[in-house]
Order: C-alpha cells, then structure tokens, then sequence
C-alpha cells in the first residue's frame, strides 16, 4: 500500500476538485473540450436525490492524487448488478505508486460487497500503460464486443422518432 494513502467517497466539498480532475483526464485523452460538465450539473448527478454514479477521491499525505467514478449496471444473464468503472485517472506525480492499483482493489472490494457479478471499465486503444497494467491485473480485453454511442443530434433524432 502506499504509504499517506487516503481514499474516501466524495462529498459535496469534492465537487470542484472532481471537475479538475475530469479536465485533467481530457487532456491526457486528447480531448479536453470534450468536457461540458460543470460543478452543478457534477454535483447534482453524483450526490443529487437520484445519483447516476459515485465517485472516489485517493489522498496520498493529504494532496489529491487520483480518482474514480463508477455506476451501478446489470448483467441480465446473472440476473446481478456489476460495477462499470467510467473514469480511473491518476496524477502524472502519483503514477507508479499504487494509486490507481488502490482504486481498483477499493472498487473491487465493493464489487463483492454489493454482490455484483463483474466490474469492468473501457481503455482506449491507444493508451499502453494502461492497457498493460490492467493486462497485469488479470483483466481480460473482451476484443469481440464494439462499444457503440449516440450523443447529441444522433441521440435527438432517434429519440424523436415515432415507436
């Protein structure tokens, strides 16, 4: 473990620190005006009346070093919850210490807790460190599944459609 290591569920005070962090992750994906999150809209669906994910923040000797944000989904053929990690990011001065190891036996830990029968995350193709280092886990690539989106005009479209 790493020593000064802290992690903690977000609180209501984590907000801004939460949305620096997720600014942080855009620019390490290259994509940093990708983000339209802003603190109210973060703090509603985090810590709102009906939260859509939950978040986690790693101290190491008080500083902020890391987090992750997770929701709750289904697997229909276990009839069981999972645990789909959204966002894992560490900062570059805490990376090679076991932070991001850290959030993941903690995330895991809540997976059995919660009785969920899988947790599982996405990785960008072109992000080896990471892709080795969850290979070294033992985290299996499912290569055979092809994640699909719809957002913005795609997303209007068909959800103006007649059924």
């Amino acid at each position: 473990m790493t020593p000064g290591l802290k992690i903690a569920p977000a609180a209501a005070a984590d907000v801004p620190l939460l949305l620096d962090l997720i600014r942080e992750l855009a620019a390490y994906e290259r994509q940093p005006e990708a983000v339209t999150a802003d603190i109210d809209t973060l703090r509603a669906s985090l810590l709102g009346p009906r939260p859509a994910a939950e978040a986690l923040i790693a101290y190491v000797d008080g500083a902020a070093a890391a987090y992750a944000i997770y929701f709750t989904n289904f697997s229909t053929w276990t009839g069981r919850p999972g645990i789909y990690l959204e966002d894992l990011f560490v900062r570059p001065p805490f990376r090679r210490r076991g932070v991001g190891r850290a959030l993941l036996v903690h995330s895991a830990r809540l997976a059995q807790e919660r009785d969920c029968s899988r947790f599982e995350w996405a990785v960008l193709d072109w992000n080896q460190p990471s892709l080795d280092f969850y290979r070294a886990l033992g985290a299996e690539a499912l290569d055979e599944w092809t994640v699909y989106r719809l957002s913005g005009a795609s997303l209007a479209r068909l959800a103006a459609e007649e059924p």
